[in-house]
């Protein structure tokens, strides 16, 4: 009876303190989960509700694009969210962004830090930090200056000409297609000969192997579980990516790796005089050259010396002009790093700008007909596009800035915070992330008349100087911007010349008007844009360029 009664004692005291650890444990845990919510409001910043772990992600299930539109008109231009458990301010203020990305750049100058990404992703621009990132751009800033460009010419010509061969098959049937399909097997071509300097026929051959790894990378899903579990426990994510198995990322990883390691080796076997003029040689050249640039130059979207008072802004610059050009010295890897970054920033990007521009065109055929009159105007001068005379064609430009202002691939970015700082008065704690939106800026209608109307006219000289300059960034602003913008719209303005002096775009009942958007990383359609597509009424002499004869 005794020893019945020690039991229940020792039983009864072992489960109470179960139940208090246990108690203890969701207490923790709870504290764990809610304990980076108070950061925006004590900064004075407005945010919609977090959930314990997961803050507000669950509001971007299905893409980013209109709940944060939906977030700046309900919380103001300075609001903010949490993803997962890391702040993010959204800023939607022109004046302020300027401050942020130019001015106070030393405050801003990292990219949001990923902690799963593995190589060569983590070695790319884009995820590159501090020094070693201002070492890579003063190298790479160079090999995008024009003349470098004029080089890349035949290379986008030779896609082109399968773009167009395809095109004229599907005029032939008088069927409505899916034309974005088309652009993306042309800017998977464009990547692959620039970048990788290997020549695919993705338009034709879907199973070459550079466009089946390629295609791995973008079937990512963030609202897998694993990811889900890392945005509530970001902290476990480094040391167990490399733990967790993934043999799809492993795969891709190894072929892109190995394909440019064996380039590289094949080009150091050759005399220069044979070695192919792309991306990937100029890199490798860039290896011996005495050719860099200090900071002040890395934004190659508004030069020193061009609009936005460029000096006034240099003299704020901490990073200012009086900063060295970075010593000279690229890796290895680093090379790897800048291809691959061609394929995260350069194919959904380019293909989609070229599908919104024929849809926009197709469901507006006045634009269509004055950017034709336009075209064959610039085909009694000259007889093929290349770098220097497609700048002449300035309302193809204006097609493509409007383009990019109704659908900017980028609509979204982001920067570090540093440190605590006060911008225009406005706090912004170190640590959490700084969004800038500018998908929610190119159609503010505080800055934008009519701002879902397309009207390429709003991009005329007179016009621009008119706006705030930081209303319209589909490229990004300041030292950080998109160091490849010259080869994206030389690659988009040749594939367009040349389709419209060739075709007409039309709309049909597969056109779904408006169309519907994704938008979990780069702005895109959901389901494709089908249109129909005809000859045009010339004498074939008159229509073929040199390249395609």
């Amino acid at each position: 009876m005794m020893a019945l009664w020690e039991f229940q004692y020792i039983f009864h005291n072992t489960s109470g303190l179960s139940v208090t650890l246990g108690l203890l444990l969701l207490g923790l845990l709870y504290w764990y989960s809610v304990r980076p919510f108070s950061v925006l409001s004590r900064n004075g910043i407005k945010h919609p509700k977090p959930l314990p772990f997961f803050g507000n992600l669950f509001m971007f299930r299905q893409g980013f694009f209109n709940p944060l539109n939906d977030l700046i008109k309900t919380h103001g231009r300075v609001c903010g969210y949490y993803l997962g458990r890391k702040p993010v301010v959204v800023v939607a203020d022109p004046e302020m962004l300027r401050q942020v990305m130019v001015k106070d750049f030393s405050s801003f100058p990292n990219r949001m830090s990923l902690r799963f990404i593995t190589k060569p992703m983590s070695d790319c621009l884009l995820m590159l930090r501090n020094e070693r990132w201002k070492r890579v751009r003063s190298i790479l800033t160079p090999a995008f200056s024009a003349s470098k460009m004029k080089e890349m010419v035949p290379l986008i010509n030779t896609a082109t000409d399968a773009l167009i061969k395809n095109l004229d098959a599907f005029a032939e049937s008088a069927e409505a297609f899916n034309i974005h399909k088309c652009f993306g097997c042309f800017t998977m071509d464009v990547v692959a000969s620039v970048a990788f300097g290997t020549q695919v026929d993705s338009q034709n051959n879907c199973d070459d192997p550079f466009v089946r790894h390629a295609q791995l990378f973008f079937s990512f899903n963030f609202f897998r579980p694993i990811m889900l579990f890392f945005a509530a426990f970001p902290s476990l994510a480094a040391p167990l990516v490399g733990i967790i198995p993934n043999k799809k990322r492993d795969d891709m990883n190894h072929f892109f790796i190995r394909t440019i390691q064996k380039i590289i080796k094949q080009r150091e076997e050759q005399p220069p005089e044979q070695r192919r003029r792309d991306f990937l040689q100029l890199m490798l050249d860039a290896r011996t050259s005495d050719e860099s640039v200090s900071i002040e130059h890395f934004d190659t979207a508004h030069p020193v010396g061009e609009a936005h008072n460029r000096s006034e802004q240099n003299q704020d610059n901490q990073v200012g002009p009086q900063e060295r050009p970075q010593m000279k010295m690229i890796t290895e890897d680093e090379i790897v790093g800048q291809a691959f970054v061609f394929l995260v920033a350069g194919y959904e990007t380019s293909s989609n700008t070229l599908a919104f521009a024929c849809y926009l065109l197709a469901i507006n055929p006045e634009c269509q007909r004055e950017l034709q009159k336009e075209v064959d105007h610039f085909f009694t001068r000259h007889e093929s596009p290349d770098y220097t005379n497609v700048q002449e064609l300035k309302y193809l430009d204006m097609v493509i800035s409007e383009t990019l202002r109704l659908y900017p691939p980028g609509f979204r970015f982001a920067r570090e915070i540093e440190r605590d700082c006060v911008v225009n008065g406005q706090s912004f704690p170190k640590g959490a992330t700084f969004e800038i939106p500018a998908g929610f800026l190119h159609r503010d209608p505080e800055h934008w008349p009519d701002p879902d109307k397309f009207i390429p006219e709003r991009f005329t000289p007179e016009a621009k100087a008119s706006r705030h300059p930081f209303v319209y960034i589909p490229f990004g602003a300041g030292p950080r911007n998109c160091v490849g913008m010259r080869l994206a719209q030389l690659e988009m303005k040749m594939a367009l010349v040349r389709l419209f002096r060739r075709f007409n775009l039309l709309a049909c009942t597969e056109t779904k008007v408006p169309l519907e958007l994704k938008s979990s990383s780069t702005l895109g359609p959901k389901n494709g844009v089908f249109v129909k597509i005809e000859r045009r009424h010339w004498d074939e002499s008159q229509v073929n360029s040199p390249s395609e004869d």
